[in-house]
């Protein structure tokens, strides 16, 4: 289960970097329990992201979209603050930082 929501969370992106939401280190935290209810903490780059409110959602509603997923909740954290440090090596050399 835990695959299938990864490949959808890097279906999604940040609309102001071209670099899904997975390689770029938003998800802090990805839970399945044996109901398979998921439980995702992430984060934006900003509190004052353009997307804070509409990104989580999208989140929500595609990895509830999954065959077999009883419900998605997504809660929004800051708390460590994201940093480039945290995007897979992957996402570095998309963005030319390597």
């Amino acid at each position: 289960m835990k695959t299938k929501i990864i490949e959808v969370l890097s279906s999604i992106y940040d609309p102001e970097i071209p670099v899904n939401i997975w390689e770029l280190g938003f998800i802090y935290k990805l839970e399945v329990n044996k109901n398979n209810d998921v439980y995702i903490l992430m984060t934006l780059t900003a509190p004052n992201c353009p997307v804070a409110e509409s990104l989580p959602m999208e989140v929500q509603t595609r990895v509830s979209m999954i065959p077999g997923v009883n419900k998605a909740v997504v809660d929004v954290t800051f708390d460590p603050p994201w940093t480039m440090d945290r995007m897979t090596d992957a996402a570095k050399i998309e963005l030319g930082l390597f």
